[in-house]
């Protein structure tokens, strides 16, 4: 029975991949290609407890693929099980509100909003052309990151800017992480009935950071923007700042606007106030010691996120759940305990020995009892919904 979906998401110098079995629910296989377009490059399978990794020899996106094609060559039961391959796009722009089967117009429409999202979009339309090369016959599906937003409304996503850069551009936030953010709004369906029914803030933490208020099911508002540079301030990029900012680095360094751009994007948040590092284990394990800039910078990421947090909340009736996901959100007690301290006006409160003691990968409520809100930690699992929508639309 063909009932097996492979997952791909690729980005600029790297390509994610998972085998997911039984509507989504078990993983055969997962890796990753690291270092892509280098000399360093090389993939990794984790399948059956175990992890192999070997050198890719051109280092190429396709030469990535290949391997996984050859690996299901070696593994005929898998292979034959494959009834389709979702792959992530980060931007959909205004063209996709919901997944799509792939074919030649929905590939020029992902070209389009290459715009948009530079580094992204391209890899992915690699990613896909590889795919359908190496995989010729198979149905294959397009998951966005920007969907799940379209349902905000005209005041929440218009930028306060002339109104034809709108109508002729397409300027407006469009927000990302939605693939996580609907997953999360249903997982919590899962644990409390009504949920979909109520008002949500979730905070979306990693190396890229975000944070979306969803209610009655619905995203109503989201931190990031026309791309993901908006919002909270996050590994390497600075988050929301003042715009005037970019003009006085390009002049202050004698570089271009798109040089400073690139400060903002790949140079600044929890790396640039640091100096350290954008990783927030090694900041955390630094602050342990002593190292004040390691606590400014972590401390800096915790105000930010609950300022963009009690932001989210105007545009919800009530706040009935505060959930924390992604890398950062699951397994830093640290700055979950910093964020809720910080919106004690909302009356949102943690219970400090649930919060410690919270089950690595674990589902589980950390809220102290006089807590208004319901604080939970849930991990996310964007593969489960890019394979769930992909047996959804090859089925049809």
């Amino acid at each position: 029975m063909k009932d097996s979906i492979l997952v791909i998401n690729c980005g600029s110098s790297s390509l994610k991949f998972a085998i997911l079995s039984n509507a989504g629910q078990d993983t055969l296989v997962e890796g990753i290609a690291d270092r892509l377009g280098t000399e360093e490059s090389s993939i990794t399978f984790k399948f059956e407890g175990e992890k192999k990794s070997m050198l890719l020899e051109d280092g190429s996106h396709k030469s990535a693929v290949a391997h996984i094609k050859d690996w299901l060559s070696d593994h005929p039961a898998i292979a034959r099980a494959l009834a389709g391959i979702g792959h992530r796009v980060v931007h959909g722009g205004e063209t996709f509100s919901q997944s799509v089967l792939i074919d030649s117009n929905v590939l020029n429409g992902i070209k389009e909003c290459a715009q948009f999202a530079p580094l992204h979009n391209p890899a992915h339309i690699k990613g896909i052309e590889i795919a359908f090369e190496l995989f010729p016959g198979l149905p294959q599906v397009a998951v966005f990151d920007t969907a799940f937003h379209q349902t905000l409304a005209a005041e929440q996503y218009l930028y306060p800017i002339p109104m034809h850069f709108y109508r002729q551009h397409h300027f407006r936030k469009y927000g990302f992480h939605g693939t996580s953010y609907r997953y999360i709004s249903q997982r919590l369906a899962q644990l409390v009935a009504r949920s979909d029914q109520q008002g949500v803030l979730v905070a979306h933490l990693g190396n890229g950071a975000s944070v979306c208020a969803i209610s009655k099911g619905l995203s109503v508002d989201t931190s990031m923007g026309i791309t993901p540079l908006e919002g909270l301030m996050m590994g390497t990029r600075s988050g929301s700042i003042d715009p005037s900012l970019l003009s006085f680095i390009s002049q202050a360094e004698n570089i271009s606007a798109d040089a400073a751009l690139d400060v903002l994007n790949k140079k600044s948040g929890l790396l640039g106030v640091s100096e350290i590092s954008n990783d927030c284990r090694t900041l955390e394990e630094a602050m342990a010691s002593g190292d004040q800039r390691a606590k400014l910078a972590l401390d800096m990421f915790a105000v930010r996120t609950a300022k963009h947090l009690a932001s989210m909340a105007t545009t919800l009736e009530s706040i009935d759940h505060l959930v924390f996901t992604g890398g950062i959100g699951e397994n830093s007690s640290y700055l979950r305990h910093v964020i809720c301290d910080h919106l004690k006006a909302l009356n949102i409160r943690i219970d400090s020995t649930l919060n410690e003691n919270a089950p690595r990968g674990g589902t589980t409520s950390i809220n102290s009892a006089t807590s208004a809100t319901k604080v939970w930690i849930i991990p996310t699992n964007e593969e489960l919904m890019i394979a769930l929508d992909t047996i959804s639309l090859i089925s049809h």
